[in-house]
């Protein structure tokens, strides 16, 4: 914990519970704006924080290990609130479904393999993957901020989680794929 990347990824933690609570209350505009610059300050800072611990030559395996849960602490924690927001019912949930399943099932294989020393590294379309998710869910918050452009606002974030959700599909099966072996 004693260098900035890691600093930032456990900021990136700790606002995670913080903006799902504003998604949630997110019906008010104030909630919603708050909610929305604080998760584009947390996507962000998911980017900052590996590519601080590369310039200034700090990787640690604490940082290798607290990145991927803040990811995954940020886009569970928001999609959980933005189903209690959202009135797409299984436009929403389905495609969030397979995103919150998907990074548990990664997380369990990743945690064994970590027992047998099999590292998977993370693949460039699960870097992409990340941003479109983190995409979406910013229209997603979005949506109560400009009322005006709700309609447009709310296709593109369903149609940016629909595309995230394939992707998050395709990232496991290459992950099990690649560590089916040690299965």
């Amino acid at each position: 914990m004693n260098n900035l990347p890691n600093i930032i990824t456990t900021i990136r933690i700790a606002l995670a519970p913080v903006i799902a609570v504003l998604i949630w209350h997110s019906d008010s505009p104030d909630y919603a704006i708050f909610a929305l610059v604080l998760f584009i300050l947390a996507s962000i800072s998911d980017w900052l924080d590996g590519y601080l611990a590369r310039q200034m030559k700090v990787i640690s395996p604490l940082g290798r290990m607290l990145d991927p849960i803040a990811d995954k602490l940020l886009i569970g924690a928001c999609l959980i609130s933005l189903a209690a927001q959202t009135n797409f019912d299984l436009l929403f949930l389905l495609p969030a479904l397979i995103i919150i399943l998907r990074e548990f099932l990664v997380s369990g294989l990743r945690e064994y393999l970590a027992g047998t020393k099999i590292t998977l590294p993370v693949s460039l379309m699960a870097k992409w993957k990340t941003a479109v998710q983190m995409t979406a869910i910013g229209c997603l918050i979005s949506i109560n901020i400009i009322p005006n452009l709700a309609v447009i606002i709310s296709t593109a974030g369903i149609t940016l989680l629909w595309l995230a959700a394939f992707m998050t599909a395709m990232t496991g099966l290459s992950y099990f794929k690649a560590g089916i072996s040690s299965l």
